[in-house]
């Protein structure tokens, strides 16, 4: 007898669900991985290729990964399952399929704990004055990140991270998960636009500004860009089969999942400029080099930065807070598939699901502090663009063209264009097959 989610909680509100989407999507991808490729690659010579592949994504991915968990009202593996009742008479194949996107996306939220346990410890101390008392002393504050990164560095603050995520969890989707991206998502574009605006005001932030709207004509011709933007636009939109699907499963199916998706990627892309016209500006102030990349950006440089300028504690302080509720708000999406998945499939409650979830989240973490980078590779490289296909599959071409077009169409004004099923289940399928390719030969595009 299959098992269901009793009293099935969902979003109360179209915008609830839409924040929510647009937390799960702005994560660290935009706040560090953004702008660095960004600086890497030219300023609008990379946003050119991005704003294109966002497009693409959003009127494909993310309208079919809303609209399989929609249909299905379900978690990725018993949507998968329903899909392939529906063309083989079997559910079981397609269940057991579903298992990779839900553990990829408990994996990699097991190393988002990590990397969210740092930006607790950073958030406490910009507020306690610890990160500005180090002033510009690079040898102190790279120790400071090195003590917190190695191995059983961050302790403390993996619990804090999975207390956070779990209370928030344990309240439920629209009272926990909905209402705490009602609040965190405004927030965090208010204070990006104050950040932002307060860095036009400091000399040299012009050169960051001039630096972002370049276009370099031969770099452009580089097909080594456009694989780099395809995969920041891929991942930055949270399509990696699980995680959009049971948040499209929560939503009423009255709204319309087009403007929806429209929202979502509309939203996430300003909340990445916004971060690229944070950071850019700020490290071309103290004349630092633009291309510096990966956790020593925001833990390392950009604290420099950010303790070299006027009113640098308050700036600090503003910074970690958005870095802080964009973590947030991934994470809980990342965790939600598996608690899910233990609801459905043992039909346990809401509360247990997501005790049991955390604790293993938490352990798991703690272990895996002194290689949470390759970590992360791994499951960025292969995992969430394998789920992503076989979501794509599953709803496009074994669900079949009957079942999507209702799927997708159900709560629209109008039926979508005759563009949206074969852009999606040849251009955007081939495309998330070209991310694992291009993952694996590049060592990781997202």
């Amino acid at each position: 007898m299959e098992n269901k989610i009793s009293n099935r909680d969902g979003f109360q509100s179209k915008w609830g669900f839409i924040l929510a989407c647009v937390g799960s999507a702005v994560g660290m991808g935009n706040i560090w991985r953004f702008p660095i490729l960004v600086s890497q690659y030219g300023g609008m010579t990379f946003l050119i290729p991005y704003f294109i592949f966002v497009i693409l994504i959003a009127t494909t991915g993310v309208i079919t990964e809303m609209a399989l968990g929609r249909s299905t009202e379900s978690g990725t593996v018993r949507a998968f399952g329903k899909c392939t009742e529906l063309k083989y008479g079997n559910k079981k194949i397609g269940e057991g399929l579903g298992v990779i996107p839900v553990a990829g996306s408990l994996a990699l939220a097991i190393g988002y704990t990590c990397v969210m346990a740092w930006i607790f410890k950073y958030t406490f101390m910009a507020f306690s004055g610890e990160l500005s008392g180090m002033g510009q002393d690079m040898d102190l504050i790279g120790k400071t990140f090195s003590e917190t990164a190695t191995a059983m560095g961050a302790n403390l603050w993996i619990v804090v991270a999975i207390v956070v995520s779990c209370v928030i969890m344990i309240l439920g989707v629209s009272n926990g998960i909905e209402k705490s991206n009602k609040i965190m998502m405004p927030a965090l574009f208010i204070l990006f636009v104050v950040l932002a605006i307060y860095i036009t005001t400091i000399p040299g932030s012009s050169d960051g500004y001039k630096y972002i709207f370049t276009i370099d004509n031969e770099l452009i011709k580089n097909p080594k860009v456009w694989i780099y933007a395809f995969g920041q636009a891929f991942f930055s939109l949270s399509v990696a089969g699980s995680g959009t699907v049971i948040y499209g499963s929560y939503l009423s199916k009255k709204e319309n999942l087009i403007t929806s998706a429209a929202n979502v990627a509309i939203f996430d892309t300003i909340a990445a400029l916004m971060a690229a016209f944070v950071i850019i500006p700020a490290m071309a102030t103290a004349n630092t080099a633009l291309d510096t990349g990966g956790p020593g950006l925001m833990f390392i440089y950009l604290v420099n930065v950010l303790n070299g300028m006027p009113g640098g504690r308050i700036v600090s302080i503003i910074f970690y807070v958005c870095v802080l509720f964009a973590g947030v708000s991934s994470i809980i999406n990342l965790y939600e598939s598996s608690v899910a998945y233990l609801q459905e499939k043992f039909n346990f409650s809401r509360k247990k699901s997501t005790l049991i979830i955390h604790i293993f989240g938490c352990v798991i973490a703690i272990l895996i502090q002194p290689i949470v980078s390759q970590w992360m590779d791994v499951i960025s490289i292969y995992i969430c663009p394998l789920g992503a296909a076989l979501a794509a599959i599953m709803f496009l071409w074994v669900a079949g063209k009957d079942f999507a077009i209702k799927a997708v169409n159900e709560g629209a004004k109008k039926p979508i264009g005759s563009w949206y099923y074969p852009l999606s289940k040849y251009v955007y399928v081939g495309a998330a097959v070209i991310a694992l390719i291009a993952g694996a030969v590049l060592g990781g595009i997202g």
